[in-house]
């Protein structure tokens, strides 16, 4: 099978960021390419009814400790940052703007979007924040601002993200591999050996 890896993940989210960072390199090991799909988690939790896992009561401690001890075990910096969670409208669409037009750009501009957001603490939830560092990647801040009320932009991300809903997506990150669902970065293993493997 040679069919490209489906990857959707919300840019507010840490456990998205770290299965990013070792999701493109994994699958080519196998001859697989990804496809990156950020979606708007909001969207989805008024669906599942859920919230972020550090509002929670109980699990936000745990959450804030795990979140860590997995950025150590992924080899990857990282600070919760201040706001978390965040709306993630400006960077998808943002992503879905540059997308269109170039596929490989988008996807360094979204892992760039999580090291500012995760490392520097940077507000993506601000369309001019995302204008400025997609400037910093040689990308005109002028066109980025206007996409952010292109109805064509706003349109593109809003098929996105029902199309992630009707599949049955309810998290970040949640990778689709032969029509075969892995939810969490903790899946990665389990992820790698049906690429090396096929279903078990």
């Amino acid at each position: 099978m040679t069919t490209p890896v489906d990857f959707y993940f919300d840019f507010s989210s840490p456990y998205g960021y770290f299965a990013a960072s070792q999701l493109d390199e994994l699958c080519a090991r196998y001859g697989r390419s990804t496809i990156w799909r950020p979606i708007l988690l909001g969207a989805v939790f008024k669906i599942t009814r859920q919230q972020a896992l550090t509002t929670i009561p109980l699990k936000s401690s745990y959450a804030a400790h795990d979140l860590k001890r997995s950025a150590r075990w992924f080899k990857l910096p990282f600070q919760i940052p201040s706001p978390f969670p965040i709306s993630t409208t400006a960077a998808c669409r943002t992503y879905y703007w540059l997308y269109d037009r170039d596929a490989v750009a988008a996807k360094a501009l979204a892992m760039t979007f999580y090291q500012e957001y995760f490392v520097n603490n940077q507000d993506i939830s601000s369309p001019e924040v995302c204008a400025s560092i997609a400037a910093t990647l040689g990308h005109d801040y002028a066109a980025v601002t206007a996409a952010f009320a292109d109805p064509q932009v706003k349109m593109r991300l809003q098929l996105e993200v029902d199309a992630a809903i009707e599949r049955g997506v309810f998290g970040s990150p949640y990778i689709v591999v032969d029509g075969e669902p892995f939810w969490g970065a903790d899946r990665l293993p389990q992820l790698e050996r049906w690429l090396a493997q096929g279903p078990w």
